[in-house]
């Protein structure tokens, strides 16, 4: 049987598949693990509503938390991180309810330990409807960084702003009021190969249509021109302009975001965008502010996000009978699991299992004695690509099955399967012996 648990946009929440029940003539059973979950931490924050409202600041308490999807990379990698404001210390400052997809998140997460900065992070415009004077609902932001130091380098949420686009174009920033706020999330970065320490940092996560954006760099080449460029997913856009680094290999330049679809901004040096000459993309999003010429009618649609959800094609594996006084490898397939985020945020899932002792007449077969092989496939067409966990021991601890990591845009479908195998002990005495395989995705 599966259960699959409600989900709210830009939030990765956990989906309790079930118990699938394993069943051998010396019989076994099998759970998956949960994942571990992310640390929230809250922290003091200082709140500036619009002046439209009329109200003074709020000073209250944020609830975030910090996820990456690599918590152990090598110098030189690219970490993608999602800042997930769990509770804002802000509400919707005045009586009109704000209907769907109307927010536009930015803010920064803070780096400390062996690599120190800021990462600029952006969420997309999508919101639940809230109510006048109502809490504003949970978002995610994400962002990327390249790290350039081994050790143990800490993330931790900063600032942030919410804007809202109805009637009139509105921001709401929030500041924590004593940082650094807490550390929600740790990396421990080893040591590389070549590495590119190029970095850049964005005077601001956003603007409207033909604005200009701050671009400073650091270890450049010195007296190098380098190309500040907005991203649109993978893909660059028209908007450019070049600087030359200074006899530190430093810069600051500016570049003007036309293009509405810009999710980042990049620089590099030579003739074209190279992981390894340039940095980036520092998350920036164009607020659309456009107004409307007279006699003419906007037209607007919306996209609604669905859920993150999983099906089993049963609930219970018979394994293959084994030999009393020869025992060995009892063996069966999972059944088959389907997975369907249609969630269309940054935030990918995982899958994880963990498995109960199996038990019989008067005996019974550890848990860490069952073995699986993942195997997970991706539905032409979708925005993550799944990958299978390893090969390897389940047990009472757990172990991951399939995964899709964070990006600028996740979901699809997904059919995650596994080979099974039980190592039943040689005298173990006769009969059936069954335990329950439990798979929980977050």
């Amino acid at each position: 049987m599966s259960t699959t648990g409600p989900t709210t946009r830009r939030r990765r929440l956990a989906a309790l598949l079930g118990a699938t029940v394993l069943a051998l003539t010396a019989g076994g059973a099998l759970a998956a693990p949960a994942g571990a979950a992310a640390t929230n931490v809250d922290f003091a924050t200082h709140c500036i509503p619009p002046a439209i409202a009329g109200i003074p600041p709020i000073d209250g308490t944020t609830t975030a938390k910090i996820t990456v999807d690599n918590a152990r990379p090598k110098v030189g990698d690219t970490v993608t991180v999602t800042y997930t404001v769990v509770k804002p210390a802000a509400s919707n400052p005045v009586d009109i309810a704000l209907p769907a997809d109307i927010m536009t998140p930015t803010g920064k997460v803070a780096l400390g330990g062996a690599q120190t900065g800021s990462v600029t992070v952006a969420g997309p415009k999508k919101n639940d409807p809230v109510p006048g004077k109502g809490a504003f609902p949970s978002f995610s932001m994400t962002g990327t960084f390249t790290v350039t130091a081994p050790g143990a380098i800490t993330l931790s949420p900063s600032d942030y702003n919410i804007h809202t686009s109805y009637i009139m174009e509105l921001d709401t920033p929030c500041t924590v009021i004593t940082p650094p706020a807490p550390v929600s999330e740790t990396v421990t970065a080893t040591g590389g190969g070549q590495t590119n320490t190029r970095a850049i940092q964005l005077g601001s996560a956003s603007g409207n249509p033909g604005d200009s954006v701050t671009v400073t760099g650091s270890d450049f080449t010195p007296g190098a021109t380098v190309t500040l460029a907005g991203r649109s997913g993978a893909t660059q856009t028209a908007d450019t302009a070049t600087v030359t680094a200074n006899a530190q290999g430093s810069f600051s330049g500016s570049l003007v975001v036309n293009d509405k679809t810009t999710t980042g901004v990049v620089a590099y040096e030579g003739g074209s965008w190279n992981a390894d000459t340039g940095a980036g993309p520092a998350a920036y999003v164009v607020i659309d502010n456009t107004p409307v010429p007279d006699g003419s009618q906007k037209l607007t649609t919306t996209v609604k996000a669905g859920t993150l959800s999983m099906t089993q094609a049963g609930d219970a594996v018979a394994l293959s009978a084994v030999d009393f006084g020869k025992g060995g490898a009892s063996t069966g397939s999972l059944q088959t699991v389907t997975v369907k985020d249609f969630r269309g945020g940054p935030a990918g899932w995982s899958l994880t299992g963990k498995v109960t002792d199996f038990t019989g007449p008067g005996a019974k077969i550890g848990a860490g004695a069952l073995s699986w092989t993942p195997a997970c496939a991706t539905k032409a067409g979708s925005p993550s690509t799944c990958q299978a966990g390893s090969s390897g021991a389940v047990g009472t601890s757990g172990a991951t099955l399939a995964s899709t990591p964070n990006g600028t845009l996740t979901g699809g479908e997904f059919t995650v399967d596994a080979g099974l195998s039980l190592n039943v002990p040689e005298f173990t005495p006769p009969g059936t012996y069954s335990g329950v395989l439990t798979l929980t995705l977050s």
